[in-house]
């Protein structure tokens, strides 16, 4: 079964991001991190993925993304797409699943760290687990392993605490509803209101009381929303980091470094 992968690469109409002000680039999806475009390495892993079918690069401002070398030959050979990018996040990914084949995994431009390897395995669990729409974690003492400041908020549950990678599952058309899930934007343990407003008020109480384990709380909210949603438990902290400001651009700089060496 081969997956259609959306990239997320969008940008906040009217505001410029400040990486990508520093970067002197108009869109925070081209940022260079470690000398290539962040959405250039985002693609280049999920290409390598042999789970991945056709891949759909959702976004404001495609042309400057189409010219980079890793994606022109995708798009000349028909592997790669843009869709247009909406007002939010949620239209964006239901412009991005338009006509799409399912099922969709979804993943964003600032993944740096996210490799093949990684889409593999969450695919592949995601498909074990007979998942109607899924999300990643990482446990948050790999999280930590990977880099002691690269997440500083986590989800607490009885089973432990974790960090979302910001990769989805939407396993039929059916499940697309899941989306609205990111209408606001995640940020759920930044902004408590957003768990209420998705999920409700008695699955936030849950949630801050630490009522549970991680399964019963997806579990609960499979039940509002009428399908099974998995949490799927990644095996390498180091996704759980994606670009979000100065911080998480030098931790992915220095874990890119890293890992480089160790290859070398």
């Amino acid at each position: 079964m081969k997956a259609t992968a959306l990239i997320m690469a969008g940008k906040r109409s009217g505001v410029l991001d400040p990486l990508a002000e520093k970067a002197g680039v108009a869109q925070k999806a081209v940022v260079p991190v470690s000398g290539i475009p962040m959405v250039e390495r985002v693609v280049k892993e999920v290409a390598g993925c042999d789970r991945v079918g056709e891949i759909r690069i959702v976004a404001h401002e495609p042309d400057e993304m189409a010219a980079l070398p890793t994606v022109a030959p995708l798009v000349k050979s028909g592997r790669l797409k843009f869709c247009d990018g909406k007002f939010n996040l949620v239209d964006s990914v239901f412009s991005g699943a338009d006509g799409a084949a399912f099922p969709i995994m979804i993943t964003t431009a600032d993944n740096c760290l996210v490799t093949s390897e990684g889409y593999a395995e969450f695919i592949d669990k995601a498909i074990a687990a007979e998942a109607g729409a899924a999300a990643a974690l990482a446990r948050k003492e790999d999280v930590i392993a990977a880099d002691p400041i690269g997440q500083k908020k986590f989800y607490e549950f009885t089973d432990g605490g974790y960090s979302n990678c910001n990769t989805y599952w939407i396993g039929s058309e059916d499940a697309l509803s899941a989306a609205e899930i990111m209408r606001t934007g995640g940020q759920f343990v930044k902004y408590p209101s957003r768990i209420a407003k998705a999920f409700g008020v008695i699955n936030l109480i849950r949630f801050y009381l630490g009522w549970g384990t991680k399964e019963k709380l997806f579990g609960q909210v499979s039940k509002r929303f009428g399908f099974k949603l998995v949490p799927i438990v990644m095996s390498n902290g180091e996704f759980a980091v994606d670009v979000d400001n100065q911080r998480t651009f030098d931790v992915t700089e220095r874990l890119l470094a890293k890992r480089e060496a160790s290859a070398g």
